[in-house]
């Protein structure tokens, strides 16, 4: 509904989702729940320990960082919130050289050469 509160009544918008407008300023009004308070802390922690890893923690390591840190959280609500805030694991491969330039054989010569 925020995202239409310009373009339309708030009237018709609580009409069409099927809510009171009293319920909805209540809603507006309404302080974050503890567990939406518990949320944003973890966020935070979880946000710090992926910069810390070079985003090279996953959920369940994830996890383990955190319950060392002091919180008592479980590896599906780390894994709800990273997938919820766009945190996910950025996997790094070596390179690994295919082509040894630095050889004794001979060079073939090009024979399409094309100018």
């Amino acid at each position: 509904m925020e995202e239409h509160r310009g373009q339309f009544p708030t009237e018709r918008l609580c009409h069409v989702m099927e809510v009171s407008a009293r319920g909805l300023r209540a809603f507006r009004s309404r302080p974050a729940s503890r567990r939406q308070r518990s949320d944003l802390v973890t966020l935070a922690h979880i946000k710090e320990q992926s910069r810390l890893s070079l985003g090279s923690y996953g959920r369940l390591r994830m996890t383990e960082e955190l319950k060392e840190i002091g919180l008592d959280v479980g590896h599906r609500r780390v894994g709800r919130s990273m997938r919820q805030n766009g945190i996910s694991v950025v996997r790094t491969r070596k390179h690994k050289v295919t082509t040894d330039s630095d050889h004794t054989f001979n060079i073939a010569p090009n024979l399409v050469d094309c100018h």
